[in-house]
């Protein structure tokens, strides 16, 4: 049995893998975490009979000695988590996003010094993943593209780790070029989204969504589009499950499901 904890077990995400673990038949839940939970076990929360601890604190989580910490926090202190899980020699599956270049790197670098395993996802869902790789192939043919991606009005960041990393993966076979009319002007400055090597990304907040990514790509007299929906977070479990089952045999964090698939 891997033993997993999981930070940020009251958000949507985190509840979601909570339900997850629970009924996993490799995976066992030994601790749950939240700064501001005032619940010290699980069970004293509506739905749940398993008795799992809750704590307030990362070093509280140490005494029930995880070999997995799923996080599932906010920008502000995945960061700090990971690295904590990093240097305690928990391997971190994190599905927040929004770290930067310098940190991803730093993260990389001590987890390969320590040589343990990890990994940051923009997106655990299969069917993500097989659309980054889809768009990136469809990008050696196609240089002319704008990705929209639409999530729910609670994702703090923008545009999303997804569509970063599809515009990264593009970019890896795609020259940079400016798209759209050479003397184009915004009437409303953003109204053309944001620009990645000039690929433009738009990004869509609106209740009801959950995730959603489309790669609109055009060429002369066709077009072609690559388009993936999350209806339900359930359809990321599939993928935490497999990156928790992983990682443990790891010796260096990654970024991005693909390379465990």
């Amino acid at each position: 049995m891997i033993k997993v904890t999981i930070a940020g077990f009251k958000g949507k995400m985190g509840s979601t893998a909570v339900n997850m673990v629970l009924k996993h038949a490799e995976l066992e839940l030994v601790s749950v975490l939240d700064p501001f939970a005032k619940e010290t076990n699980l069970n004293e929360l509506s739905g749940y009979e398993a008795d799992v601890p809750v704590f307030r604190s990362k070093e509280e989580v140490l005494t029930t000695k995880p070999d997995v910490w799923i996080d599932f926090t906010i920008p502000s202190v995945a960061y700090e988590n990971t690295s904590f899980a990093i240097e305690h020699r928990i391997a971190p599956v994190v599905g927040t996003t929004g770290f930067t270049e310098e940190q991803l790197a730093e993260l990389k670098k001590r987890s390969g010094e320590l040589k343990i395993g990890g990994l940051i996802a923009p997106n655990f869902a299969v069917g993500a993943v097989l659309m980054m790789q889809f768009a990136k192939k469809a990008a050696e043919y196609f240089p002319d593209v704008e990705i929209i991606e639409l999530h729910h009005d609670n994702k703090l960041d923008a545009p999303s780790g997804t569509a970063l990393k599809t515009a990264e993966m593009m970019a890896e076979v795609r020259d940079a070029k400016k798209q759209g009319h050479p003397e184009e002007e915004e009437l409303i400055e953003g109204a053309r989204g944001a620009d990645f090597e000039g690929m433009k990304i738009h990004s869509v907040r609106l209740p009801g969504l959950i995730a959603h990514q489309q790669v609109q790509f055009g060429g002369i007299g066709e077009g072609l589009t690559i388009r993936h929906d999350s209806y339900d977070r359930s359809s990321f479990m599939t993928g935490v499950a497999l990156a928790c089952q992983k990682v443990v045999a790891l010796d260096q964090l990654v970024y991005g499901l693909e390379n465990l698939l």
